[in-house]
């Protein structure tokens, strides 16, 4: 490892030199963790999983798809029609079956 200077910016810019940019795969736009260390800041790349919404008709599918008996199926119907959503009307594979 080698030791940079560079110098912060107006509203507290820092400008990451190139070299450093393409080897730790920081891109405009990236989002980076900053940690408060004893000697002074770490940065480093943050891993950012989007997260997915189900529609209720999603969620009904999840619900009554993994069911393992009758008395399990039976209540996950019951949860689909408290999302508004007949069980019926969701392709479905009951995977006891």
């Amino acid at each position: 490892m080698n030791a940079q200077t560079i110098s912060i910016g107006k509203r507290g810019t820092i400008v990451i030199p190139a070299n450093l940019r393409r080897r730790f795969g920081f891109d405009e736009g990236s989002i980076v963790i900053t940690e408060e260390k004893e000697n002074g800041l770490l940065i480093r790349p943050a891993v950012v999983n989007p997260v997915e919404i189900y529609s209720p008709e999603k969620k009904a599918y999840f619900l009554l798809s993994n069911t393992i008996d009758e008395e399990d199926y039976l209540e996950a119907c019951k949860e689909v029609r408290k999302l508004g959503i007949n069980p019926d009307d969701i392709k479905h594979k009951k995977a006891w079956i």
